[in-house]
């Protein structure tokens, strides 16, 4: 088996990286605004904050495809190839992954739709923790398996 064998094809890497950043920059830009020159009690939120949550949920749409990309070919082909030696790291960073993927997945709806004001801080939070981690997990699920340097 070879270093490539579960290798994306180059633009579905672009598109991972892309919608990956966006979804970085965009949340932490949010962060950032909301939590310095954000809105005060009873004041409008600053308009960086609405315009970057408007670019986080359109790259959000966008990182949903993706991830359903991946998950049509990728995850089940590496799920096979991770029972090879050297492999199995990936299979550890990859479920990771996924879970992160659905924890963002969750959290956001529950955020938008459904969170009480007395809850929304923690879940944001909860949100940002998983979005920044997900951002490191994937450099470090996408080096080559230790068997095949």
């Amino acid at each position: 088996m070879t270093k490539h064998a579960n290798r994306l094809a180059r633009w579905q890497r672009l598109t991972l990286y892309v919608t990956g950043a966006l979804l970085l920059l965009t949340g932490v830009l949010w962060l950032a605004v909301h939590y310095t020159i954000g809105a005060g009690a009873g004041e409008l939120p600053h308009p960086i904050e609405v315009w970057s949550m408007r670019l986080h949920a359109l790259a959000a749409f966008a990182g949903l495809f993706v991830f359903g990309v991946l998950s049509a070919i990728h995850i089940p082909r590496g799920w096979k190839y991770s029972l090879q030696p050297g492999w199995k790291g990936q299979r550890k960073t990859g479920v990771a992954l996924c879970v992160f993927a659905l924890v963002l997945a969750v959290t956001a709806y529950l955020l938008y739709y459904f969170a009480p004001e007395t809850v929304r801080p923690a879940l944001g939070w909860a949100h940002a923790i998983a979005g920044m981690a997900m951002g490191g997990l994937i450099f470090i699920h996408r080096r080559r398996p230790s068997g095949l340097r």
